[in-house]
C-alpha cells in the first residue's frame, strides 16, 4: 500500500465514530429500533454490531502486530447479534466504539513500514496483513452510518 492511499485510509477510519454518531444526533426510540426492511437492522443493533466489531479489529489489528503469523478468526455477525441481546440500551456500546477505534488510531501512528507488512491467516478469506485491515475497517463505520439514515428515514415513513 502506497503511503498516501493508507494516511487517507487512516484519516477515513479516524472519522469512522464522528459519521455514526453525526447519523444518531437527536434520534427518537422509534427511529432508533425501526428495521428498514424484513432482515436488516436498526439502528440500535446497528451500534451494538459496530462496538462488536470493533473490538474484534482492535485485537485483529493487534494479534497481526505483536505476533507471527497469527490466525486471525472470522466470526459470525448474525449470530452476533442473534445472541448477544442487540436490544439492550446501546449508549454502552457506542461509547466502546468511540474507545477501541480511538485506542487503535493512536496505535496505528506508532506502526512502522515493517509493522505495516505483518500477516496473519484469516480463518476466512486467507492471507490477511494489516493493510488488509486497514482496507477492511476504515469504510465500516462509514457504510453503517448510511445504514443509520436509511433505518432512520424508514421509520418516518411508518
Amino acid at each position: 500500500m502506497q503511503p498516501d492511499e493508507r494516511r487517507q485510509l487512516i484519516a477515513q477510519y479516524a472519522d469512522g465514530y464522528r459519521a455514526v454518531a453525526e447519523a444518531l444526533l437527536k434520534i427518537t426510540p422509534e427511529e432508533l429500533d425501526s428495521k428498514p426492511a424484513p432482515g436488516k437492522w436498526s439502528a440500535r443493533e446497528i451500534v451494538h454490531h459496530l462496538a462488536d466489531s470493533e473490538m474484534t479489529a482492535a485485537v485483529r489489528l493487534r494479534l497481526l502486530v505483536a505476533e507471527d503469523a497469527p490466525a486471525i478468526k472470522g466470526y459470525d455477525q448474525e449470530r452476533f447479534a442473534g445472541r448477544l441481546y442487540y436490544k439492550r440500551p446501546h449508549e454502552a456500546s457506542l461509547e466502546l466504539f468511540r474507545a477501541a477505534r480511538a485506542s487503535t488510531v493512536e496505535l496505528m501512528g506508532c506502526l512502522t513500514e515493517a509493522d505495516w507488512l505483518r500477516e496473519g491467516t484469516h480463518t476466512e478469506v486467507g492471507r490477511f496483513g494489516v493493510d488488509t485491515w486497514l482496507r477492511t475497517y476504515a469504510p465500516h463505520a462509514h457504510r453503517h452510518a448510511d445504514q443509520i439514515r436509511v433505518a432512520r428515514s424508514a421509520a418516518a415513513k411508518k
